[in-house]
C-alpha cells in the first residue's frame, strides 16, 4: 500500500478560521484575513470543536492518492459518499500480470498462501484466455461492420475486457485518487481507525490520518477512532483494548506537534 497526499486547501486551518470567523463576527469578506495569525486560526478550529460547529470545517479538502489495495477495499471506502474518487477502470484498462493484495492471516501461513497464490494464477489465466477468445469473435465482428484493421483490433479488446474482468478477484489491486473534505474525514477516521475496521483499510485510514495530521495538526487533533478520546461506543463488540489504541493514537498525534 503507498498513500500520497496529493493537494489540500491552502493553509486549511485558516481557511476554516476565515468561515467560522464569518458566522461570528461582523467582519466582511475582505476583512477576514485581517489579524488572523496562525495561533489565532488554530484557536477557532479549537473552539469549533468544542462546541460542535463542525459545517465551516467543510470548507477544508484533502486529495490522497492511494495505490496498492485491494478491489475489497474499494467497495469499503465508497461507503463514505461524501468524497469523491477517481478509480482506474478494469473496463478500460486491460489487467496484465495484476498485482494483488494477500491478506496477512494468509501470508503467514504457507499452506493457506499456496491456495491464495493458485487462485490468483487461475484467475489471471482465465481472464486471459476469456479475453483472447472474445477479443477474436468481436474483432471479426467490426471486420465484418466495415472497420479498419487497426479500429477493429482496439475496439475489439476494450470490448472483451469488458466481459472478461468479472473473473477478476476482489484481492486484485487498484489505485485511485481520493478527496474528502475534512468533515468528512473526521467521520471516515472515527470508522475506519477503530480495531473492529477490517485490517486493510484500517492500514488505510491510519496512514491517510499521519499524513493529514502533518498538514493541518490542530485540525485533526482528536481524530481517530472514538476510544481515543472518550469512551468506547461498540458496547460488548468492543475489541477491549482502549488503553493500547489510546496510547497509539496519542503518540501518533504528538509526532505531529
Amino acid at each position: 500500500m503507498k498513500v500520497t497526499l496529493i493537494a489540500h486547501t491552502p493553509e486549511p486551518e485558516k481557511t476554516i478560521a476565515c468561515a467560522a470567523k464569518l458566522c461570528y463576527s461582523a467582519s466582511t469578506i475582505d476583512t477576514l484575513y485581517d489579524g488572523l495569525t496562525e495561533e489565532k486560526a488554530a484557536d477557532f478550529v479549537g473552539m469549533l470543536a468544542e462546541i460542535g460547529h463542525e459545517s465551516p470545517i467543510e470548507h477544508a479538502s484533502f486529495t490522497f492518492g492511494i495505490e496498492g489495495v485491494s478491489r475489497a477495499l474499494l467497495a469499503q471506502i465508497t461507503r463514505h459518499r461524501i468524497a469523491s474518487y477517481s478509480v482506474q477502470s478494469q473496463r478500460y484498462v486491460r489487467e496484465k500480470e495484476f498485482e494483488f493484495v494477500t491478506p496477512p492471516e494468509i501470508e503467514g501461513m504457507p499452506e493457506a498462501k499456496a491456495v491464495f497464490q493458485q487462485a490468483m494464477a487461475d484467475s489471471l489465466c482465465a481472464y486471459d484466455k476469456l479475453t483472447a477468445l472474445l477479443m477474436d469473435k468481436h474483432y471479426k465482428e467490426f471486420l465484418e461492420g466495415g472497420q479498419e484493421e487497426k479500429a477493429a483490433k482496439r475496439n475489439a479488446e476494450k470490448k472483451a475486457i469488458e466481459d472478461a474482468r468479472f473473473v477478476l478477484p476482489n484481492a486484485c489491486d487498484t489505485k485511485m485518487i481520493a478527496t474528502f473534505n475534512a468533515r468528512s474525514l473526521l467521520n471516515f477516521f472515527a470508522h475506519r481507525c477503530c480495531n473492529r475496521a477490517q485490517w486493510e483499510i484500517k492500514a488505510l485510514a491510519d496512514e491517510m490520518l499521519r499524513l493529514v495530521l502533518e498538514a493541518a495538526p490542530t485540525l485533526f487533533a482528536h481524530a481517530g477512532p472514538p476510544c481515543a478520546d472518550g469512551v468506547c461506543p461498540e458496547g460488548k463488540m468492543s475489541c477491549g483494548q482502549a488503553a493500547e489504541v489510546r496510547e497509539y493514537y496519542h503518540m501518533l498525534r504528538g509526532k505531529a506537534k
